[in-house]
């Protein structure tokens, strides 16, 4: 005999569409990771790198789509974000930045190559040894693009750097 909830059985044995699992839960799922906190702040590195890619306006675009979207269903506070609260930054002075710099791209010391955006995830998301970078990538890509319209998500494509790019594709 066993003590497990009756409505936790049955959820167990019914296949859950994707578009019903929470955000942050597929991030922490697809990108094999400890916690659900792991999943918030890696995508909020992502985001960010994302968006020093792309224009203001560009990333406004993108956070509209995302707008009133639960990142996760959950009473605990701190996991009470829309995603678009994980786009925009949650730290002001990087937020305030990202809107007044241009993007990093072209020519010059910051630009953003394949390398450098999954350089930049991996240490400012402090990703344990063990977590692949380009898997984790994937997985914030694709729980982000099951929340945007085709054309948000061909735009955002468009500001990618090569194998990035590829990542994105393939998500």
């Amino acid at each position: 005999m066993t003590n497990t909830p009756k409505s936790l059985d049955e959820k167990q044995s019914s296949p859950i569409d994707s578009k019903d699992i929470p955000f942050l839960e597929k991030v922490k799922a697809n990108g094999k990771l400890g916690d659900i906190y792991d999943a918030r702040d890696i995508t909020e590195v992502v985001f960010r790198v994302m968006r020093d890619l792309m224009t203001t306006e560009a990333a406004d675009r993108v956070a509209e789509e995302l707008e009133n979207k639960p990142a996760e269903i959950t009473d605990e506070k701190a996991l009470q974000n829309d995603i678009v609260e994980l786009w925009k930054d949650t730290n002001p002075i990087v937020g305030f930045l990202s809107r007044i710099r241009p993007p990093w791209q072209g020519p010059g010391i910051f630009k953003i190559d394949s390398d450098r955006f999954l350089f930049r995830v991996a240490n400012e998301g402090g990703l344990q040894p063990n977590v692949d970078r380009e898997e984790v990538v994937k997985a914030v890509f694709s729980a982000t693009k099951e929340e945007l319209s085709p054309e948000r998500i061909q735009e955002i494509a468009s500001w990618l750097p090569d194998k990035v790019r590829q990542l994105w594709e393939e998500a």
